[in-house]
């Protein structure tokens, strides 16, 4: 049946070519014609498969903001975050606003950027506590706010998370620094730098003696009382430690907002992170201030003349002397300690829970810091994270526990079978754990300080 077909279908189709051919000149054959012819467009443009046409439009999700020419390198930016708006400064505003998305969790952005301030040589002024919030820094005259929100994805694509994480980064510069700083077109790497690497040049300038109350060596010297207006943001069973510690003019402040505003130097800002340079400065003080009549027991500060324990904390440095001091008593691990990786103090990295106990420790117990084992620690407080607490710190940590309701960490925290001790400190709580020096028994109060200073005799 199928050999009969084929040669009618074959004839069929020569009757069809003839036609054509004979009735050229025929409307119907002509558009029949045109309709199997190639489409001319194709002879100029040949199409090669698995090649994009010049004429395509570009993907829809592909972003075109770029970062303007100036963005400071100094600011650190998370890879996996794509830019997607910017704006500029105004007139009435000189901060610039960059916004981020990233498909990343917020708490493994939080931890880039905490990790990435604190190893560059940048003053935290605030960072938030959980996986999400706001960052605050400073380095030489550049202020920048980094704040990490997490986002719901209202039409995820396939395969795409249904959350994302949204960074913005605003920056502008610290019009204090900079109209106090002298210009200069010198671009070596000065002391702060995450670049610069020691030693420190001599300073051919006199310094000059401060009669400023905040000033830290006038205040590592000479106690002034102080009086603050925010101490209602304190937690009720802080505060009378602070307002303590405060009449024995322990606690100079440099703050922030003091400087942007002459009208609130009174300000302790309790929340804010306190860094390494205030709580070496507050400790000497604070230990000076309990025994003013005793002066076996208290820090010497040291001298213009001697050799700088840390490459980053020059002689010109205003809390030289206090740092210092604490360096030559080997209350804080350098050099002079035997501790030859502690060449940098770090002084504007935030103090963590683990540091503020390790210093702080000594000063109560006067004598050699107990051995120390992680199942101590662990059978003593019961902390749950003992294996993140440096082992440097183990010693004094559970020389603390036996100071009972004196300790330091019971005074700061309550309880708690948390220790954190890589949690940044706040003011506040640095302030507590000075409030009280010594063991369960044998010790002195900023209260009692207070009695003393205030006697007639």
């Amino acid at each position: 049946m199928l050999l009969r077909k084929r040669p009618a279908a074959l004839l069929s189709l020569a009757v069809l070519l003839t036609s054509l051919t004979a009735c050229s000149n025929n409307p119907a054959a002509k558009n029949l014609e045109n309709s199997l012819a190639a489409d001319p467009r194709l002879q100029n443009n040949p199409v090669v498969f698995g090649e994009t046409s010049k004429n395509e439009a570009p993907a829809q999700n592909e972003t075109t903001v770029q970062l303007p020419a100036d963005f400071p390198k100094e600011i650190p930016l998370y890879t996996n975050a794509t830019l997607q708006e910017i704006t500029p400064a105004s007139n009435s505003n000189n901060q610039v606003s960059t916004r981020w998305l990233s498909s990343d969790p917020s708490n493994f952005i939080t931890s880039f950027y905490r990790s990435q301030l604190q190893d560059n040589n940048w003053q935290i002024l605030q960072q938030p506590t959980d996986d999400v919030g706001t960052f605050e820094a400073r380095r030489n005259d550049l202020l920048v706010k980094v704040s990490i929100q997490p986002q719901s994805v209202t039409n995820p694509a396939p395969n795409q998370p249904q959350t994302a994480t949204s960074i913005v980064i605003d920056y502008a510069p610290n019009s204090t620094n900079t109209a106090q700083s002298t210009p200069t077109t010198n671009n070596t790497p000065q002391p702060g730098d995450s670049q610069f690497i020691g030693p420190v040049a001599p300073n051919t300038a006199t310094p000059q003696p401060s009669t400023t109350p905040n000033n830290s060596t006038t205040t590592a010297t000479t106690a002034t009382a102080q009086e603050f207006s925010d101490l209602n943001k304190v937690p009720q069973e802080l505060r009378q430690h602070i307002q303590d510690l405060a009449a024995l003019g322990v606690l100079s402040v440099e703050s922030s907002a003091s400087k942007a505003n002459s009208n609130n130097t009174n300000l302790f800002e309790p929340s804010k992170i306190i860094t390494r340079r205030m709580y070496a400065r507050w400790l000497v003080t604070a230990n000076n201030a309990m025994y003013p009549n005793n002066s076996t027991k208290q820090i010497r500060l040291a001298s213009e003349t001697t050799q700088p324990a840390f490459s980053d904390v020059p002689k010109t440095d205003l809390d030289f002397p206090a740092i210092q001091g604490l360096a030559e008593a080997g209350l804080i691990p350098s050099t002079l300690s035997g501790d030859t990786t502690a060449v940098l103090f770090r002084p504007d990295a935030p103090l963590t829970r683990e540091q503020m106990i390790f210093w702080k420790v000594p000063l109560d117990t006067r004598q050699a810091l107990p051995t120390a084992s992680l199942d101590a620690v662990k059978q003593t407080w019961g902390f749950q994270d003992a294996g993140k607490i440096d082992p440097k710190a183990l010693r004094a940590i559970l020389a603390d526990f036996q100071s009972a309701e004196q300790s330091n960490i019971r005074r700061i925290f309550g309880y708690t079978t948390l220790f954190q001790p890589k949690k940044p400190v706040t003011r506040a709580e640095a302030a507590a754990a000075l409030w009280y020096f010594g063991t369960l028994g044998d010790g002195v109060s900023a209260a009692d300080a207070l009695k003393v200073k205030r006697s007639p005799t």
